[in-house]
């Protein structure tokens, strides 16, 4: 083991046999829209090269289908034919530059495909697509197993050092395992050793193609979390089947894409699933086979990596999106430098929302991901003849990223807060039930702030004729917002207070709430409210699993039952002017976790509202725009997160004295807090001043 390093685990050798992996993180597959098309090979190469040179062991690809009919959407990227093989040349090339290995991941999304040549076992449509597959006839069947063989041959030739099978998330090949969604009567269902035979005929069909010394990743779902899903009997019998038909590895797979259970998302404990695989490798252990396996999950610091496997959870470790908020994760961590590492805080705002939005993914607090080759977003150093002195006022997201940005390429930059901590609003959103990890955030931009020589004023509120004396050549305003006062007649009364007061301040809130507003703010101080103090579920896994409803698979076939929230800590309300479903503004991928958390907690949920006034006995609303149906939502205590302003005072007067002044984050646009926006927009002053 590395003995040297803090992290000796993480960072012992890996022997495969005929290869060997210099560490034991692997870079998870992820989609980042890179994939699709042939005008992003380039951008991909930079992608993997700068990842590769950041120390990773083994990177997986995003998949790629093995046929058409495999497309995750139509024309989405696919390896098929040696003209496609040979384009992929340009990205093994660059790994390999730079002493990193690489695996293309066959992925064949079956009834998942978001297009009309899906197919699958049974002609079940899923409830994620609009699509009702195909169901495969037995040449059909036979057909996609050639064809995932011909994409591992292709993806050797491409110079890649193996191939990941996608046999989880509910994807193709998990379909066939489960009689939820395999009714077939021939040899392909049935029986689970029937159910069981796409798997095992792929990897030992592969593994006689490609010969062995060439890595063959099995993506094995342990834990389904759908009723009726695999059993735990038969997740360990196909594990046996495919090391014996020829994997080198075996990664975990965790929930069905349309599991009702986050997996993913950051109100996830760390390392929440690793006990899966720990379980699957003492399983496999005790049969004498000693195949690695891989655990994923919100791994996203390293010594939660480092536990996990001294503990012998695994052998190795996957990382996706910490790699995507990070390239220089591995090399940090094995050099003692935790402290720099930009964690990922699984917000799911750049990459997964965006790869649903059909843009390329990148990552919230690194928005050079995937934009790699992007000139706008390259940090180069300045001349001393072009240095600049530059103020940045306000230490929220926006101003940190423009300030330490600046300072990295070599300008001399003053940042100005008013509060006595950076943060802004993260300061606020790290104390969401859920959120904690936003508090990363700030420890990272904390020492970055020391490393690049940012000369930063707390509590030091700068007004206009300061920073036109200062002698500054350029002004930054990263400023923020404030709360947005909703004219609501009674407002001012002792039982009301802003979402600031709550999250940031610690005023006393009573028993009955009634919340205005129900944007992200609103969610967010809804879900603060219901949860005790000190009994936020993400901090305890035992607590989160009880929540959430899942189970031990090998007690319950998937892994799921009845879900055991803890009771609420107060009786909530939560309003909206708009007419419809609330929270449809809220993360594609993430608003169904917070409207389902605050469900389980009983809130009530009430759009199309008129807020009449406040009184001492609570809220009195009515409905449409006939404001019919007068109602009194009887509460304690009035909370209004009804949208924001944003604070930009010192704009005209720094203008008119003829500084050149900047507006990014809250202080530009307000109309719903973006950390995303605020932070892409900082780096992207601080590349072009």
């Amino acid at each position: 083991m590395a003995a040297t390093s803090p992290y000796p685990h993480l960072f012992a050798p890996l022997d495969l046999g005929f290869t060997t992996l210099k560490n034991r993180v692997l870079m998870g597959s992820m989609h980042t829209g890179l994939e699709d098309g042939r005008r992003h090979f380039a951008a991909m190469a930079a992608f993997f090269a700068e990842r590769a040179r950041g120390g990773v062991g083994l990177i997986v690809t995003g998949g790629y289908a093995p046929n058409i009919e495999g497309w995750a959407k139509p024309f989405a990227g696919t390896l098929g034919t040696s003209g496609a093989a040979r384009r992929h040349r340009v990205v093994t090339d660059a790994v390999h530059a730079e002493g990193g290995k690489i695996a293309l991941q066959i992925l064949h999304t079956g009834r998942y495909g978001y297009q009309p040549l899906c197919v699958a076992p049974s002609r079940i449509q899923s409830p994620i697509s609009p699509f009702a597959p195909r169901e495969l006839t037995s040449a059909g069947v036979e057909r996609q197993i050639r064809a995932f063989v011909r994409c591992a041959k292709l993806a050797r030739e491409a110079g890649y050092d193996g191939v990941e099978v996608m046999g989880s998330e509910g994807y193709l090949i998990n379909q066939f395992l489960v009689t939820h969604t395999n009714q077939r009567t021939d040899a392909w269902g049935g029986a689970y050793e029937n159910r069981m035979r796409l798997p095992v005929e792929i990897v030992q069909r592969v593994r006689e193609a490609v010969g062995r010394d060439f890595i063959i990743v099995y993506r094995l779902s342990m834990l389904d979390l759908i009723p009726d899903g695999s059993s735990w009997d038969e997740a360990v019998t196909l594990a046996v089947a495919v090391e014996r038909a020829g994997a080198t590895i075996i990664n975990t797979g965790i929930g069905w894409h349309e599991a009702r259970i986050p997996t993913i998302a950051t109100s996830v404990p760390r390392g929440a699933f690793a006990w899966v695989t720990q379980k699957m490798r003492k399983a496999l252990r005790a049969r004498g086979l000693l195949i690695p396996l891989v655990t994923s999950n919100r791994i996203n610091m390293p010594e939660v990596a480092e536990a996990i496997l001294a503990e012998g959870c695994a052998d190795l470790v996957s990382m996706a999106r910490p790699l995507l908020a990070d390239a220089e994760f591995v090399n940090k961590a094995h050099a003692g430098r935790r402290d720099e590492i930009n964690t990922c805080i699984a917000c799911n705002q750049a990459c997964l929302d965006h790869t649903f939005q059909a843009r390329l993914a990148t990552c919230l607090v690194n928005p050079r991901a995937g934009h790699e080759t992007e000139r706008a977003l390259r940090l180069t150093p300045v001349p001393m003849t072009r240095r600049k002195r530059v103020a940045v006022v306000g230490a929220g997201p926006a101003g940190l990223a423009a300030a330490t940005a600046l300072a990295e390429r070599g300008h001399e930059v003053h940042l100005f807060e008013a509060a006595s901590e950076i943060g802004g609003q993260f300061n606020m959103a790290r104390r969401i039930p859920g959120k904690e990890e936003f508090g990363e955030t700030l420890r990272y931009y904390a020492r970055r702030l020391g490393l690049t020589g940012v000369q930063l004023h707390l509590s030091r509120r700068v007004a206009a004729p300061e920073l036109i004396a200062g002698g500054f050549d350029e002004v930054v305003l990263a400023s923020g917002v404030r709360p947005r006062d909703p004219q609501i007649a009674g407002s001012d009364g002792a039982n009301v207070l802003s979402y600031v007061d709550v999250l940031l301040h610690g005023r006393a809130v009573g028993a009955r709430v009634a919340i205005v507003g129900a944007g992200g703010i609103g969610f967010d101080v809804a879900e603060f409210l219901v949860t005790a103090p000190g009994h936020s579920p993400t901090l305890n896994l035992h607590a989160w699993l009880t929540e959430w409803g899942v189970a031990d698979p090998a007690s319950v076939r998937g892994g799921v039952v009845r879900a055991q929230p803890a009771p609420a800590a107060r009786q909530v309300t939560l309003l909206q002017r708009k007419p419809g479903k609330l929270g449809k503004g809220l993360g594609k991928t993430t608003g169904w976790i917070h409207r389902a958390a605050l469900q389980m907690k009983q809130v009530e949920m009430i759009g199309g509202v008129n807020y009449e006034r406040i009184t001492p006995q609570g809220l009195f609303v009515t409905y449409g725009e006939q404001r019919r149906d007068g109602q009194l939502i009887e509460c304690d205590t009035v909370v209004l997160c009804a949208g924001q302003e944003p604070l930009r005072e010192l704009f005209a007067p720094l203008r008119a004295a003829g500084v050149k002044t900047h507006l990014i984050g809250g202080a530009d646009e307000a109309a719903e807090l973006d950390a995303k926006r605020a932070i892409d927009q900082g780096t992207r002053l601080a590349a072009a001043l």
